[in-house]
């Protein structure tokens, strides 16, 4: 396999790939010395100088990281928030929606992430409102012209998780946005196992609201996250909180901020955005067009090797796959695969039914194994964790 960027020094400047093989990813990726360093020499100076002090004097440093972010999915640094995870992010933009009465109705994909199916089943029970899942192709996909087919003047939501969390399935995000902007109603979008792994244009999707954690396949910290806002969908929004950066009083009147940052608190850890920052510097820099080859390469090569094992089945949909390889092993639950794998320095994920309750449901699984691939991982590693996934189903 060719490489177009350096393999051999991104695994250098990567501590954890010393330390065991990593094939957990889509829940949380291996930084980069470069990102820990960003962190460490920003914590040093709050150290030396004070935490507020530093922060003064680091306002334009975080305002390149925005830029930077923004860049990574073709949006406006206004359009970008700063939050602590996907999930807040999420439920900041959806509670800051028109509240839901009677008769309402939300759309969502058969595969939407469980936290944020959580909180509109939440919200649309209090209200009367009702949430509804929109059809699917043969190959598992969401099926657009089904959507298009389902969307009245009740419809106040189309959501969407545009890659699984329990497999290598990758929506047509675009193909909704397209039927979305015909109807006007608000499209939310669910980036986190795309960001860092696949291309994204916001304008090509189509959507008014996108989320992402920074710690999956971008490697940056954990507690980061992104909430991109089209600017022209802003007004549209009400948040449920402010604070002195959001909304600050001014002559006794509420200035809401007029870029996605009435979303964002003024209390974050700026340690923990350079660290973002770091990430995705390196991810533009070798550029998502080769990440995503890579990595699409090593984890068909993966699913090859596991098909051809007895006991183990493959559980990804879809023709375009992602990194992230679902499996199961007959007679063995996927937790205690996992476990198995730990003990040969080898980590991948579980997944059980509250992680994607529609589409578990809908397909009768109760747990699935999660092997999700980076492109600092190697051919020997998906040949060493596929020999030990088949001996493991040869004990079963």
């Amino acid at each position: 396999m060719s490489d177009v960027f350096d393999l051999e020094r991104l695994r250098a400047d990567t501590p954890g790939c010393a330390a065991g093989m990593h094939f957990n990813h889509s829940g949380a990726s291996l930084p980069s010395q470069s990102t820990l360093t960003a962190m460490w020499d920003y914590l040093r100076k709050e150290a030396n100088d004070g935490p507020m002090e530093a922060a003064n004097s680091a306002t334009s440093l975080l305002e390149d990281v925005r830029a930077d972010t923004a860049a990574l999915i073709g949006a406006k640094p206004s359009e970008i928030a700063f939050l602590g995870s996907g999930s807040t992010a999420w439920g900041a933009a959806f509670s800051a929606l028109p509240p839901l009465v009677a008769g309402d109705r939300i759309l969502v994909g058969r595969q939407e992430w469980g936290g944020n199916l959580a909180t509109m089943q939440d919200a649309a029970a209090r209200a009367g409102a009702r949430i509804e899942t929109i059809p699917v192709h043969e190959d598992g996909s969401i099926d657009a012209e089904a959507l298009a087919s389902m969307i009245d003047e009740r419809v106040r939501l189309v959501s969407l998780t545009w890659l699984p969390a329990n497999g290598g399935l990758i929506n047509d995000a675009a193909a909704v946005g397209r039927v979305i902007r015909a109807a006007g109603v608000p499209y939310f979008i669910d980036a986190g196992q795309a960001l860092g792994q696949i291309p994204i244009d916001v304008a090509a999707l189509g959507c008014d609201v996108l989320k992402a954690a920074g710690r999956k396949f971008l490697r940056g910290p954990r507690g980061t996250a992104i909430l991109y806002v089209r600017q022209e969908f802003l007004p549209r929004l009400t948040p449920r909180y402010l604070d002195v950066l959001s909304g600050p009083m001014v002559d006794g009147v509420v200035k809401i901020r007029n870029d996605a940052r009435r979303f964002e608190a003024g209390e974050i850890s700026p340690a923990l955005i350079f660290g973002l920052g770091a990430a995705a510097r390196q991810a533009r820099t070798l550029g998502i067009a080769a990440i995503r080859d890579r990595i699409k390469i090593l984890a068909n090569g993966l699913r090859d090797n596991l098909r051809n094992f007895p006991n183990v089945t493959v559980r990804d949909l879809g023709i375009e796959l992602s990194g992230i390889v679902s499996f199961t092993v007959e007679g063995i639950p996927a937790t205690q695969v996992r476990a198995a794998l730990a003990e040969r320095q080898i980590a991948i994920g579980a997944n059980g039914v509250p992680y994607t309750p529609l589409d578990m449901i809908a397909r009768g699984l109760d747990q699935i194994a999660r092997a999700s691939v980076s492109y600092l991982n190697t051919l020997p590693e998906i040949d060493r964790l596929s020999e030990a996934i088949a001996d493991i189903a040869r004990r079963a």
